[in-house]
């Protein structure tokens, strides 16, 4: 499956879609950074957890494909080494004690790459700590979008596989197929508050299903933005907030 390239807003990103780094925090709690270690940040983004990890180890790297990001990311913390790379094909002459990803690898959908990747990259003895989004992430949105899309002749639009989200049995497989030693594995629900209490839907919409929408009519858009907000309330507008369907993965494996 050919990976689609995602073009990011960084300033849309912050402002209204934090969570996605502030979960990542707990992330953080389980890599458990030494201080002598050196961690890579794989699609690191726009390097806020980057940053927090590097005040607990003795270097960290981030990579993400997004050079807007990474321009983002370096305007902010500019001590730190940030690089633009693909999760699905990176390589670093001196390798890593642990490898840290939150929120990243669903969008890898070259996944086999990613996980050979990291494998490459890693000290005998090295650890992963992943989480992403997982079997069921977003079906609920998703499931609109492409219903939405489809109902306006949209039929190529409606079928893009954006992201990969797999079971936990599928994704351990992969990784111990490449050596890899499962530490901890866990799926679950987390309904994840959006910002704004309004647009709550459409602005995720916004950020993240880019892709989804091209060369359909900026009319379209906006029409399809609001339907599927609409049309999914009932399930996702909880006590006055609009929530996502998140469903997560969380791994720790060593090599």
């Amino acid at each position: 499956m050919s990976q689609i390239e995602t073009k990011w807003n960084p300033e849309l990103y912050n402002e209204k879609h934090s969570f996605v780094y502030d979960y990542g925090e707990n992330l953080i709690k389980l890599l458990q950074p030494g201080k002598n270690e050196r961690i890579l940040d794989l699609g690191c983004g726009s390097g806020q957890l980057t940053y927090k990890i590097s005040k607990l180890c003795k270097e960290v790297i981030g990579i993400d494909s997004s050079s807007e990001m990474i321009a983002d990311a370096r305007s902010k913390f500019n001590n730190i080494d940030f690089q633009v790379s693909d999760a699905a094909d990176f390589n670093f002459e001196k390798k890593f004690e642990a490898i840290f990803s939150n929120a990243a690898l669903h969008w890898v959908t070259e996944y086999k790459k990613a996980i050979q990747c990291m494998f490459e990259n890693l000290r005998h003895g090295g650890r992963i700590v992943l989480e992403f989004g997982g079997k069921g992430n977003i079906q609920t949105i998703i499931n609109q979008v492409r219903q939405s899309l489809l109902n306006r002749n949209y039929v190529e639009n409606s079928n893009i596989q954006l992201w990969y989200f797999p079971s936990i049995g599928e994704y351990t497989t992969e990784l111990e197929s490449q050596g890899f030693k499962i530490i901890f594995a866990q799926h679950f629900d987390r309904p994840t508050e959006l910002a704004n209490q309004y647009t709550g839907i459409k602005d995720w919409i916004a950020m993240f299903c880019k892709a989804f929408f091209e060369n359909v009519t900026i009319e379209h858009m906006e029409e399809i933005k609001q339907e599927v907000q609409e049309k999914i309330r009932s399930k996702c507008f909880v006590n006055g907030k609009w929530y996502a369907d998140y469903k997560r993965i969380q791994i720790v494996a060593v090599k």
